[in-house]
């Protein structure tokens, strides 16, 4: 059965779809049943370039990525997460929807790429997305189908603090 791990951001337009594209590559390429996905509780509506620039550097696809709103995974017909995980700190202290499912939520706070200056940016997209992937990569190791709620909460917890 296919694992579904959701990453909000606030603007779902950069650290969450670096998270979404990334488990989705990473799951891919290792052969595991995992589909991420990513939202915000107030979609910029694109996403930002730089984050698309750095996935397509590192080889990542961005095909059909977009910046999208947290309410079409709380609709009826939305796949059920395992998983919710905020990569910001505004949308951790935010009141989420009710998910179906109940699914085990963590938090992993991110400084947020696009206010470095203009000159340093493309930069702090490229750390940021070495740092998602070194915590995506460790997630997807878990046997996340088979960890009981608190065992997962435990661990997800564990890996948003390295």
């Amino acid at each position: 059965m296919t694992t579904h791990i959701l990453f909000l951001c606030t603007h779902n337009s950069a650290r969450s779809v670096l998270a979404e594209c990334l488990a989705n590559h990473w799951a891919r390429t290792l052969g595991w049943d995992v589909q991420a996905h990513s939202a915000g509780s107030a979609p910029a509506g694109r996403v930002n370039p730089h984050a698309l620039a750095v996935l397509e550097a590192a080889g990542i696809d961005t095909t059909g990525v977009r910046s999208k709103s947290w309410d079409e995974f709380a609709r009826p017909g939305a796949p059920v997460m395992r998983i919710v995980i905020t990569v910001c700190d505004s949308a951790a202290a935010e009141t989420c929807p009710t998910w179906p499912g109940a699914p085990v939520r963590a938090h992993w706070g991110l400084a947020d790429p696009s206010s470095a200056a203009e000159a340093d940016r493309r930069h702090a997209f490229e750390m940021t997305r070495q740092a998602i992937g070194y915590r995506v990569l460790q997630l997807l190791a878990l046997p996340h189908e088979t960890m009981d709620d608190l065992a997962l909460a435990a661990a997800l917890q564990r890996i948003g603090s390295s």
